[in-house]
């Protein structure tokens, strides 16, 4: 049993099976379909009973293998190998890849010739017994092996993978199956908000739901998503924040909430920004901006020492120390580091024109507050490479925030930005109704000047705040984001499993298009006979 030195055959994709056009492609693989079921086989069985997954078998291979116990495993075909009267096959399920091992003595001929049948991307289940070749691969030694579904579409090319972006984000199916590393990253995704959920629930925040679809969205400055509900003959829109409706509930009593959520902003795509995106929310009933901070260094550090087991992360190059105090700057200071300007006493007039002097242009800079953040973003942002919150945010970009309470032209505000990410955004939140209710109408009128991100007046959360809500701080945790940190991923594509794609372009033909071709001709030729 030798799975080396000899010249072997290659089933499934070969070289010159790559160059065909798809159409003969799938139609070959068809045709194979048809030769399956006139053997009485189903191409497509129900069930198939396993006894262990790949990984399991690699971890505990020697004491299995000794044993002689027998397995039965399910995977897909990643490689075919036929020599003489011999198959050597590596099969993959979700955890691992292994190789089996089919002999023509073993499974009888009819097996045999069904397996010549089999291509790169078919599915299958084996039983048979562990052994080590001669090379010293671990492999099984296959009784029998069932088809579990036959693949109609060829695996992406075996030498160069599916290695283009927009196919991969695309296909995603395609691309798990031909970069299995891909996985590994939606793991730790799902390991991350696991670990985010038990470091909350210990901390005492009850884990809540709130509306998606609402009639009125607020809790941030986005241009939302529109859609109309027939039966209330209502327009109504998928929420861009939780932030309103869990203010509601620590009006009604919680005193410490959190969601899990995902929200919709109908804003452009780029390696940050996804139009359907995950958060984390929560609110804290007596507690202030520099609780919540506390909070979430805790919360990061905590996050990060459970995935990674140290207090030190890469991220694309730039090694990031979460164990120390994350640094806290006001926005207007981050600045004047920056520029050397001290935005602080300048007036709207004053700020504009340093702001112009600085390269900036003056679209849509209507207030003091908007100069100094556009400045901030232009000469501050990319530059914050180790945990920093930039705190103390101009009133006039943070209408849900409370004013400073030192300073009033300023709130109780930070944002956490690490690698020159945004990670997070909390507030000391406002609960002063008439407060509240002058920001909301000055928002209005940005909204009525044509600001499509600015927000409208929510009338029924007034009148929850005016039931009396305690000091609350509040917080939004970015999860892709966080995620992209901790997986050193570059795009927030590369987080999450299926993102909003532009519209395929009418050149490239569809598979079901294929198919119905495939099977009209099918269906001619049958009647025809």
């Amino acid at each position: 049993m030798d799975d080396a030195g000899k010249k072997t055959q290659v089933s499934g994709n070969s070289e010159a099976e790559e160059r065909l056009p798809l159409t003969r492609l799938i139609q070959a693989r068809r045709d194979k379909v048809k030769q399956v079921t006139s053997r009485g086989l189903s191409p497509y069985p129900y069930k198939f009973e396993q006894t262990h997954q790949v990984s399991d078998l690699l971890k505990d291979f020697d004491r299995i293998s000794e044993s002689e116990t027998v397995v039965r495993v399910a995977g897909r075909l990643m490689a075919i190998r036929k020599m003489g009267k011999v198959f050597f096959a590596d099969l993959r399920d979700a955890t691992e890849k292994i190789q089996i091992y089919i002999r023509k003595n073993d499974v009888g001929d009819e097996a045999f010739e069904l397996f010549n049948l089999l291509d790169l991307g078919d599915i299958i289940g084996c039983e048979g017994k562990l052994f080590v070749t001669r090379t010293g691969e671990r492999s099984i030694h296959a009784d029998s092996f069932e088809l579990l579904t036959k693949s109609l579409h060829p695996l992406p090319d075996k030498h160069s993978g599916l290695t283009d972006k927009e196919q991969r984000y695309r296909r995603r199916y395609a691309d798990l199956i031909a970069n299995p590393e891909v996985r590994q990253t939606f793991v730790a995704r799902t390991e991350i908000v696991q670990t985010v959920r038990d470091f909350l629930n210990a901390a005492g925040f009850l884990e809540v739901e709130t509306p998606i679809l609402q009639p009125l969205y607020g809790g941030g400055n986005a241009k939302p998503f529109r859609t109309h509900h027939e039966k209330l003959g209502m327009e109504m829109y998928l929420r861009i924040a939780d932030e309103l409706y869990l203010k509601r509930l620590i009006v009604g009593g919680f005193e410490k909430v959190w969601e899990y959520c995902k929200d919709f902003r109908n804003e452009g795509l780029d390696r940050l920004h996804n139009p359907e995106f995950s958060m984390l929310e929560l609110y804290w009933a007596y507690a202030d901006y520099r609780d919540v901070a506390k909070l979430t260094e805790d919360l990061i550090r905590h996050t990060v020492r459970e995935l990674h087991g140290t207090d030190r992360i890469t991220y694309q190059g730039n090694d990031i120390d979460i164990g120390s105090p994350f640094r806290w700057i006001s926005m207007v200071d981050s600045v004047k580091e920056a520029t050397g300007v001290d935005f602080s006493e300048l007036s709207f007039e004053q700020a504009l024109a340093e702001a112009k002097k600085l390269g900036l242009d003056d679209e849509g800079l209507i207030n003091r507050g908007k100069v100094i953040e556009a400045v901030w973003e232009a000469k501050v942002e990319h530059s914050l490479i180790q945990p920093t919150f930039i705190v103390d945010h101009p009133v006039e970009i943070s209408p849900l925030a409370k004013k400073h309470r030192d300073d009033e032209r300023y709130t109780e505000r930070f944002e956490l930005y690490i690698a020159g990410l945004e990670m997070a955004n909390a507030f000391s939140e406002l609960n002063d109704p008439v407060d509240q209710l002058e920001r909301f109408l000055d928002q209005g009128k940005a909204l009525a000047a044509g600001d499509e991100e600015a927000q409208p007046l929510d009338d029924d959360f007034i009148t929850a705040l005016a039931y009396g809500m305690p000091p609350t701080g509040g917080l939004g945790v970015g999860i892709d984001r966080l995620v992209m940190l901790l997986t050193d991923q570059h795009s927030i594509r590369d987080v999450i499993f299926f993102p909003q794609m532009k519209e395929i372009g009418e050149d490239i033909v569809p598979v079901s298009k294929i198919l119905k071709q495939i099977t009209d001709e099918e269906k001619g030729s049958s009647t025809t006979s």
